[in-house]
């Protein structure tokens, strides 16, 4: 008889199988509808807080036991009307589409786009860092610096087309860069730590910015206003969907990071580094790595990734400098960079789903308050960081791990 169908042995596992496989897809699906019912959660309780922001809502609930569906139906006219201003600026407007031009159809998707392209730099920024152990809390600063060495070559130099836009673009990731080796420089020398050191610098960035737009040659004339020279078009990021749209290059530039970032970790002997030390400093060391060198490589990382946020504010969003540059941004990238659990793959969906809740923004104020947004904002990130909750909410079955745990194989794995 053939033995060509003889089991094998129990301890040997199948070739094509391996034993960790199928949990380990569970695991990233569990992942994925664990952040997918956050973002409802979130918005369910959003609702609420609109239904309650809503005057005519708060009227009706006056009379609320004689006329209880008065309550009801101004409550779901204003959530209706706030979540589709939502949609309409973020994704696509049918009044805007129906004049048949290609800014009508895709005016909603480029200010999505263009929000999001900063975001997702600098959440990579951070993210990284957080791979190697560090939190860095100085994309403001770093956002800044980029921003104003792109600006100064892209309004001082003149040079060819591709060849200036490329000098600033440079420019920007080594002013970024500097800035964050800063911090991983001292952190590495002296122990200081990086969240103080971050945002110390970021208060001497702003106030650099601000004496520099009071400094000629940097100031634009006639010298009343706090605001740069404009950029040379030569040295300006292309627009992506044209003229009429505002979405640029950037986002390409944006992308590439993330691709930069992801083979960085996952296939680089330094990203293996960075991943260890930010692991086990102590046994990194052990094993002979130098965890004083990672930590400044990190930042400089880090930071040129922020600078390159600050390119794309002043290369494409924006052609001259002011003090609000960086437009919260630095802040903002902590919150992408948890949102997407510290994954390159997942910061630029993070980075896209808060460019869209920015664009959506702007719109929806007209029937809510724009606080309203960073409500649910910040419960998305509540509940993303808090799985348990969700678990709980939903009745999900527990996936073993403590919510740190989460987080750490999130982070690290």
């Amino acid at each position: 008889m053939s033995t060509d169908t003889a089991p094998l042995p129990a301890d040997q596992p199948a070739p094509d199988a391996p034993p960790d496989a199928k949990p380990k897809r569970r695991g990233t699906w569990d992942t994925v509808l664990v952040t997918l019912l956050a973002f409802v959660a979130a918005m369910v309780i959003g609702a609420v807080l609109i239904a309650i922001s809503d005057q005519d809502t708060r009227n009706a609930a006056s009379y609320f036991f004689q006329y209880p569906w008065d309550t009801f139906t101004s409550a779901g006219t204003a959530i209706g009307h706030a979540y589709r201003a939502l949609f309409e600026g973020a994704i696509f407007n049918p009044n805007t589409a129906a004049n048949g031009t290609l800014a009508g159809y895709l005016g909603p998707i480029s200010e999505t786009l263009v929000n999001a392209t900063p975001l997702i730099a600098g959440g990579l920024s951070v993210g990284l860092a957080f791979r190697a152990g560090l939190f860095n809390i100085g994309g403001q600063g770093q956002v800044i610096m980029g921003a104003v060495f792109a600006g100064f070559v892209g309004f001082h130099w003149h040079l060819p087309a591709v060849i200036h836009v490329i000098a600033a673009i440079l420019a920007g990731m080594l002013g970024g860069a500097i800035w964050g080796g800063i911090s991983g420089w001292l952190k590495a020398r002296t122990g200081a730590h990086e969240v103080i050191t971050t945002i110390m610098l970021n208060y001497v960035a702003y106030s650099l910015l601000g004496y520099l737009l009071s400094v000629r040659g940097f100031q634009a004339p006639p010298y009343g206003q706090a605001i740069s020279l404009p950029v040379d078009s030569n040295a300006t990021l292309f627009p992506l969907f044209g003229s009429t749209m505002r979405v640029h290059a950037g986002l390409i530039l944006a992308l590439l990071a993330a691709a930069f970032t992801w083979w960085l970790l996952k296939y680089s002997r330094l990203g293996f580094r960075l991943r260890a030390v930010g692991a086990n400093p102590a046994a990194a060391r052990t094993a002979g790595m130098s965890v004083e060198r990672s930590y400044t490589t990190v930042m400089l990382i880090a930071g040129a990734l922020c600078g390159l946020a600050g390119v794309s504010q002043i290369l494409g969003t924006n052609t001259q400098v002011t003090q609000d540059i960086d437009a919260g941004i630095g802040f903002d990238a902590i919150t992408v960079a948890l949102l997407g659990r510290a994954n390159p793959v997942g910061i630029v969906f993070a980075g896209l789903l808060f460019g869209a809740l920015h664009a959506g923004g702007s719109v929806m104020q007209t029937y809510t308050p724009i606080d309203l947004v960073q409500v649910i904002q910040s419960l998305i990130v509540l509940f993303i960081a808090a799985p348990a909750v969700i678990r709980a909410i939903f009745r999900m079955k527990s996936s073993g791990a403590g919510v740190g745990a989460e987080l750490a194989k999130g982070w690290n794995g």
